[in-house]
């Protein structure tokens, strides 16, 4: 088959551009159907048309769960962590129109864990000399800046890992090269501090409403209270069921 022979989507059947196509394991991909995917997802090149099928059924049902959730709380910077505290329910989008852009809404139940990744990087700074060349500093000074990601790792049949970026180029000596032994420490600037403790405040949330969940679903064990010595399940307030005195 040529290069620019005629090619169609193994999903839709539409013909595909020459420029514009993706390719699958087994065919090829539109530019409609591709922007159809989760933004999260990322093995494509591995999938069948039939997998791409059924991931596209199940983005066109979290619409449903898109118009049902209710924004109680948003935590984050450009790329926001949108949460649903009443129906335990989380979404990653940096768009203002939630319901076209159909962000994938997932329970708090599937988040395995947080990490919170920062990573360091220098450019080294010149001077222009008498005759006009870039030259370095002897010794060499450098531009110190810092990023600030999360990387959530969720339980979910389509993709296992969101990045949430939260400051991708904190400059800690901005206009001030420096050499590499005087690197300012990244605690001492506001902005990466900021953006460390929005970080860690995101991670404790979702961690801790994970937790709090499996918590509530545990069973609850049967106990003798202390003050009817009644053997009894305590309920929602930890009371006893006879008696109402507090256990514990």
């Amino acid at each position: 088959m040529g290069l620019f022979d005629k090619k169609f989507c193994s999903v839709c059947g539409n013909k595909v551009g020459t420029l514009f196509h993706r390719k699958l394991e087994d065919g090829y991909l539109c530019k409609d159907c591709t922007s159809k995917l989760s933004p999260f997802f990322s093995e494509r090149r591995s999938s069948t048309a039939e997998e791409i099928r059924e991931q596209l059924e199940y983005r066109e049902e979290n619409r449903e769960a898109v118009a049902a959730f209710h924004i109680t709380r948003t935590l984050g910077k450009d790329m926001k962590v949108h949460l649903d505290e009443d129906n335990r329910k989380f979404m990653v989008t940096r768009a203002r129109n939630i319901q076209e852009a159909n962000p994938d809404v997932l329970d708090y139940s599937q988040v395995a864990g947080v990490d919170v990744d920062v990573t360091d990087s220098q450019s080294e700074s010149r001077y222009r000399d008498k005759e006009g060349k870039m030259v370095s500093y002897i010794p060499a000074k450098y531009i110190f800046s810092e990023s600030i990601k999360l990387v959530l790792h969720v339980n979910h049949r389509f993709f296992d890992t969101i990045t949430v970026p939260i400051d991708t180029s904190i400059t800690l000596n901005p206009g001030n090269p420096l050499p590499a032994a005087l690197k300012p420490q990244p605690k001492s600037n506001r902005e990466f501090m900021e953006c460390f403790s929005m970080a860690n405040e995101i991670k404790r949330t979702l961690l801790s409403a994970r937790d709090q969940g499996r918590q509530d679903a545990a069973p609850k064990k049967a106990v003798v209270c202390p003050h009817c010595t009644a053997t009894t399940i305590p309920d929602a307030n930890g009371c006893c069921e006879y008696c109402g005195g507090a256990i514990g």
